[in-house]
């Protein structure tokens, strides 16, 4: 398949509802010096940095695996991009990568909305636009290339996964051009659609979860660049401020809250007296109050409960053992979206076929045993 080189996130952000809301009028030909071309490029600067806020948010959001802040992120970027006159050439990798994220996100979903051609998977779509974005680089480095390489294995894969192997081969028909039939990856993606096997080792390593540490790695390295973005600059400036003010509380400890305390305390007894003296002279803590000293007696018969340091020492061993466990063996807690998915593969296969409704969903690295516990459990909480 040939690459749509004029493949935009401009040509898919149609898909998303026009805003009603009109601007104030502004009367711009009573403004002293204001003209439509003065404008023009106030409106473009200020979309600038509207676009760069957008793409580093919805990188974050994605690196973190937050759904709805990441769609709220995508839909700002698709209608700022939509609104650009024009992509500056400073822009381009901006644009490149919301748009990459967004239809990798989509990854694993073949009906998604976005793509002009419906035929086409959001992986191919993505793949296209990746090579869009490197044709315009003068030098490809090696990250760039594997995220090229493994959005092709996985673009084959997702079909393989849920068993369209018919799907697959067309898929590699479309990636690969005749004048490439003897590329090193087209031959080894041929072979192993030809053996109808999801579980491939060749599948299994070069994994959707593979690449999407790549393209976090290439995040990773964009965020670090310098920007000029005003907006980022201010926001970042006042959440500064707004922490310095929250730490920078005076403790007051002058000789009329010392007057206070001392009138306070006079009918206490010496005993409380020297505890309230030796909380002063301690830094960092704050004044006693001689009711909370008061020991009351030890009720007899009582459990004695598990002390919280053994308890957090437990929840560390138990995390740290959890840490290394293989991905499949990790306990995850189960999303929403997970449930759904559950309950509609229920529904179409019955209960007891976890296998096939885990072949058929996205579970995201749960076993046929998982899906079998977690139904019982949605029974007797009566969720199913």
């Amino acid at each position: 398949m040939e690459p749509n080189t004029d493949l935009t996130l401009a040509s898919y952000a149609t898909s998303m509802p026009q805003s009603t809301a009109k601007a104030d009028c502004v009367d711009c030909s009573t403004t002293e010096g204001s003209s439509s071309d003065l404008f023009a490029e106030v409106e473009s600067i200020a979309a600038g940095w509207m676009l760069d806020f957008a793409c580093r948010c919805l990188c974050r959001h994605f690196c973190e695996g937050n759904r709805s802040d990441f769609e709220r992120s995508r839909d700002l970027a698709l209608t700022v991009i939509k609104g650009l006159h024009k992509i500056e050439t400073h822009q381009r990798e901006t644009v490149c990568l919301c748009q990459l994220l967004t239809y990798i996100a989509e990854g694993k979903i073949f009906d998604s909305d976005f793509g002009d051609d419906q035929r086409l998977s959001p992986l191919e779509n993505a793949l296209s636009v990746w090579i869009s974005f490197l044709k315009t680089q003068s030098k490809q480095d090696k990250l760039q290339k594997d995220i090229k390489y493994l959005i092709q294995i996985q673009a084959v894969a997702i079909y393989m996964e849920k068993g369209y192997f018919q799907e697959a081969a067309k898929v590699i028909e479309r990636l690969f051009p005749e004048s490439s039939s003897d590329e090193p990856l087209r031959m080894k993606l041929s072979a192993v659609s030809k053996q109808k096997d999801p579980y491939h080792p060749f599948l299994r390593f070069f994994n959707f979860n593979l690449l999407t540490e790549r393209i976090k790695m290439y995040i990773s390295i964009f965020l670090k660049k310098e920007t000029n973005n005003f907006l980022m600059k201010e926001a970042t400036n006042k959440v500064k401020t707004k922490s310095l003010e929250n730490i920078m509380v005076p403790i007051q400890c002058d000789s009329t809250v010392e007057t206070n305390k001392e009138n306070h305390l006079k009918n206490t007894p010496n005993t409380l007296l020297k505890l309230h003296k030796h909380s002063c002279s301690l830094p960092g803590q704050s004044f006693w109050e001689p009711r909370k000293i008061l020991i009351s007696p030890k009720p007899k018969n009582i459990k004695r409960k598990t002390h919280p340091c053994k308890k957090n020492l437990q929840n560390t061993t138990d995390a740290l053992q959890d840490e290394f466990l293989p991905a499949c063996q990790k306990k995850k807690p189960w999303k929403w979206e997970e449930d759904q998915k559950l309950k509609n593969g229920v529904q179409k296969f019955g209960v007891g076929n976890w296998m096939k409704i885990l072949q058929n969903y996205d579970f995201n690295n749960r076993t046929n045993v998982m899906l079998k516990d977690r139904w019982r459990t949605l029974v007797k909480l009566g969720l199913a």
